[in-house]
């Protein structure tokens, strides 16, 4: 394969002990990750001495199974709330984008953008808001429901919600605060904008009480791949996260955002899509083999049914032969796009409940690649060079090592290709991803 003149994007996808689901197990794991700081600071500062982009956190507001039997075995159930985390990793880093999930369902658009904006200040410019919907059953039964608004509605209340949130991160310009003691002014009145939205889910008079951010906003992420999902972050989303099996599934969703964007009148470019990869590392293909097998022996049967029955929408499979086919499943009101996915990913390949659930142990659905550095390489050139993929986000199957093995494998391979930087170019999230730093509406109608 010939080298690139662009380059591929990387993002450290960070969770506790690891993706895969008996990370914890392994012998070299951190197995209090979930509550242990200093963990977090020793990937964060790996992966920017490795100039990824971003490291990224997902989040839910709730213990993430109600399966008690299963939950004694996982390392799920406890992780710091991400945008505490992130401030305080923000503090021991320089360059590394910073980005989170916040849910909303379950927040108010003003506190999401107070937060997020404060990240961004405390950053230096390099915050990023994974904007979810939340699925889980659990955490819609900690905020006063007993289950989840309808998908549908979810999407148009998260349409709303980031028009809100967008606009109050809009609620200065950049030099509205003059702080000239002399003239006794403070900030500049003509430079205040008041958002005052009044909308079918939310009244929201603003300004909001922090200044711009230094990239102009926090970057919007989002991981919705159902069809209210691609629209909404078609219209609204910087990056995309998202989960693909197969190249040809990564090409036609690839395609398919690109085109949606320019029916919004955005530029192809302004969006980044970055799927999920987890990469397990050998110097052999046979090390690697073992490493991955070794990971696969430690996943309790109770575990892997409980997982599965997750991730396909809540769906409980306890009542099947393990060893027998997934059955027909109801439609979810969770997450879609992943359902489909693995229901596909069952019929094309005739797995069973037990093969799906340890197909999925490590990569939750996402594509995973288990070789050599420079079979991983070859992987990630093809999505990214033949319009599949901007970039990756990177999913270590345990902490720390996972993570190094990448770092000391893969990325010398992409270098030497010229796919990814020796160094980086600029400070904030913005300039690592090559997206534009948005001018605010007031200077964008002065210079029209």
């Amino acid at each position: 394969m010939t080298a690139s003149t662009r380059q591929i994007k990387l993002g450290a996808f960070l969770m506790q002990t690891g993706h895969h689901i008996a990370a914890w197990r392994h012998p070299y794991a951190q197995a209090d990750a979930g509550s242990n700081f200093r963990h977090y600071v020793e990937l964060v500062q790996k992966a920017e001495a490795a100039k990824f982009d971003a490291i990224f956190l997902a989040d839910a507001v709730g213990v993430r199974s109600t399966n008690l039997p299963s939950l004694a075995r996982t390392a799920r159930a406890d992780h710091f709330e991400p945008l505490t985390l992130l401030s305080a990793l923000a503090a021991v880093t320089d360059r590394i984008g910073l980005i989170a999930t916040v849910s909303t369902s379950f927040n108010e658009p003003f506190n999401v953008a107070r937060k997020f904006a404060s990240l961004d200040q405390i950053s230096g410019g390099r915050s990023g808001w994974n904007l979810v919907t939340s699925s889980g059953g659990a955490e819609a039964q900690n905020f006063n429901r007993d289950e989840h608004l309808d998908h549908a509605l979810r999407y148009e209340r998260a349409a709303e919600f980031h028009d809100v949130v967008t606009g109050l991160w809009d609620s200065w310009e950049d030099d509205s605060f003059t702080r000239d003691p002399d003239s006794g002014l403070y900030l500049d009145p003509d430079k205040l904008h008041v958002l005052g939205h009044k909308g079918k889910h939310f009244s929201v008079r603003g300004p909001l009480n922090v200044s711009r951010s230094p990239q102009g906003r926090p970057v919007v992420v989002q991981a919705g791949a159902s069809e209210a999902g691609k629209d909404l972050a078609a219209r609204t989303a910087e990056v995309i996260f998202v989960a693909h099996q197969t190249f040809g599934e990564a090409k036609a969703f690839y395609a398919d955002i690109k085109a949606r964007v320019r029916q919004h009148g955005r530029h192809p470019e302004d969006v980044k899509i970055m799927p999920g990869i987890f990469p397990v590392v050998g110097r052999t293909q046979a090390e690697a083999d073992e490493k991955f097998q070794q990971l696969q022996d430690l996943v309790h049967p109770t575990v892997g049914l409980e997982l599965l029955s997750t991730v396909v929408g809540g769906f409980d499979l306890s009542g099947y032969p393990v060893d027998g086919p997934l059955p027909e499943l109801p439609e979810t009101n969770g997450p879609k796009s992943r359902q489909r996915l693995l229901v596909d990913l069952a019929r094309r390949d005739n797995l069973s409940i037990r093969d799906l659930y340890l197909h999925i142990a490590g990569a939750r659905g996402h594509q995973q690649v288990v070789g050599t550095p420079a079979r991983i390489a070859d992987q990630l050139q093809q999505w990214f060079e033949e319009g599949g993929a901007d970039g990756f986000n990177i999913m270590s199957p345990w902490f720390p090592g996972g993570l190094d093995d990448f770092i000391d494998g893969v990325l010398p391979e992409l270098r030497r290709r010229g796919l990814f930087r020796n160094e980086y170019e600029g400070r904030t999230l913005r300039e690592h991803l090559g997206l534009k730093r948005p001018v605010h509406p007031a200077r964008a109608l002065l210079a029209a």
